[in-house]
């Protein structure tokens, strides 16, 4: 028999339905497992044990009188750091934060609420998101369950190990230059970028979303069903759209598909990596998709130039706290900073155009395809204790020239397994689409879902 923490939502539902399964059981079988992982993974924040069992006993009265409230009632699931839920702290990923209970929900987490979802807790991340890791000065260091050595990727670093690990079928994410879809990758899960505006967020900034992370395609679509619902509090909320997220068939014959190898600039893509893209395009080739080359479209100047601006946009929150708050951020991150104090007005500004550049690239040079897929990131996981591959915050950018262009453009973008290294370590692949089609970005990792065939099983807690 399935062990529960195995069971994805969609069968989670299917089992309420019936009567087979209890929300509470399911539940308690989840906080038993985290309990397990804990120790090794460090990937919870604010866990609430005895606030979901409520919401499951709830929820189980519900499907007992046949009247679940949403399309994910007694669903577990967990809620990065940086998302608001009501009467807990939002610290941020750091230590310099103060921490005060919020007042209200953030739109994602309202929606989970609203759907009936059984919310567990939230998970880790990094200080300020800010780096591709499990790093952080307020929270212990998160892990990546596949090798404990090894970093799960940030920002959503805690909602990565966790979905990886089993701690809950859903998690949600954020991401704005990768954040979502760099732990997916690197912990072996699927991650939605969604367009920007398709899932409410406070408070939007240049590039951020929210998203699902979870195990299958098929349950990213029933949370983006749920997550995608208009809030005015978003200024930049996309109007209500007729979407079939759960509509995932797709035909991919005469698909326009561009392969994306060749970033230009960054981090080589270490072969094993290369090849499994490779051979996923070869997949989708081989049931009748137009896969044709794409050549690099963003430069160096245009990364360094945006490196720039976030230097500044951070050295300024950063300059207007007290100095024993500046002392316990990161060191990493201290280091980043402080260079922005010797740039000029010019210099920050022209950083700032090269956003709207890199965006002006991206979608010219992915329009004639209906679909754009490269790797992830261009390696697998690396050591724990590290900020990002090169550990370097002279270069804090060189491992993301693949997730980045897409958030700039606004693209839609998914990473889903394509493989593992001989080491063990998961292998992304990346899927973008055209700024909107989120379906069909599913869509077509639903089809490579299928084309791939079963994975690895599972990682389990040490003994």
């Amino acid at each position: 028999m399935t062990a529960l923490h195995e069971l994805s939502a969609t069968e989670l539902l299917a089992g309420y339905a019936c009567r087979a399964l209890s929300p509470l059981e399911v539940t308690r079988a989840l906080l038993a497992h985290i309990e397990r992982w804990e120790p090794h993974l460090r990937a919870t924040y604010a866990l609430d044990p005895e606030g979901a069992l409520a919401m499951a006993r709830a929820s189980e009265q519900r499907w007992l009188h046949g009247a679940p409230m949403g399309a994910l009632d007694g669903v577990p699931a967990m809620i990065k750091d940086n998302l608001a839920t009501r009467g807990v702290p939002v610290p941020l990923g750091t230590a310099a934060t103060q921490l005060v209970p919020a007042a209200e929900d953030c739109p994602p987490a309202a929606r989970m609420r609203e759907a009936g979802a059984v919310l567990l807790g939230k998970t880790t991340m990094p200080d300020y998101g800010m780096l591709s890791s499990g790093l952080s000065s307020f929270h212990p260091l998160t892990r990546n369950p596949w090798d404990l050595s090894k970093g799960p990727g940030g920002s959503s670093s805690g909602a990565g190990a966790g979905a990886a690990a089993g701690y809950a079928p859903l998690h949600i994410g954020t991401d704005i230059g990768g954040s979502i879809r760099l732990p997916a990758t690197w912990c072996g899960v699927v991650g939605l970028k969604p367009s920007n505006g398709r899932v409410p967020i406070t408070y939007p900034y240049i590039g951020r979303v929210a998203g699902p992370i979870t195990r299958s395609v098929a349950d990213a679509a029933l949370m983006m069903q749920v997550l995608s619902t208009p809030d005015a509090r978003d200024t930049t909320s996309l109007p209500p759209a007729a979407i079939g997220w759960t509509q995932l068939e797709r035909a991919l014959r005469g698909l326009r598909i561009g392969l994306w190898i060749d970033a230009g600039w960054g981090l080589a893509v270490e072969p094993e990596t290369a090849a499994a893209v490779q051979s996923a395009a070869r997949a989708f080739e081989a049931a009748g998709a137009i896969v044709e080359p794409l050549a690099p479209f963003t430069t160096r100047a245009m990364i360094d130039g945006l490196d720039a601006f976030w230097r500044m946009r951070f050295w300024l929150d950063f300059s207007a706290l007290p100095p024993a708050r500046q002392a316990s951020v990161l060191p990493y991150i201290r280091e980043w900073i402080v260079a922005a104090g010797e740039l000029s007005g010019a210099e920050v500004f022209s950083g700032f155009s090269q956003m709207a550049a890199i965006r002006e690239a991206t979608v010219a040079a992915t329009r004639r395809f209906d679909f754009v897929l490269s790797p992830t990131a261009p390696v697998p996981a690396f050591k724990a204790e590290w900020a990002s591959p090169i550990h370097d915050p002279k270069r804090p950018f060189e491992h993301i020239e693949f997730t980045l262009p897409f958030n700039m453009s606004e693209q839609p973008a998914a990473s889903v397994p394509c493989g593992f290294t001989r080491a063990g370590l998961p292998i992304g692949l990346q899927i973008a689409g055209r700024r909107f089609d989120d379906l069909g970005v599913l869509q077509v990792a639903r089809a490579w879902e299928q084309m791939r065939g079963p994975q690895r099983p599972w990682p389990a807690p040490p003994a």
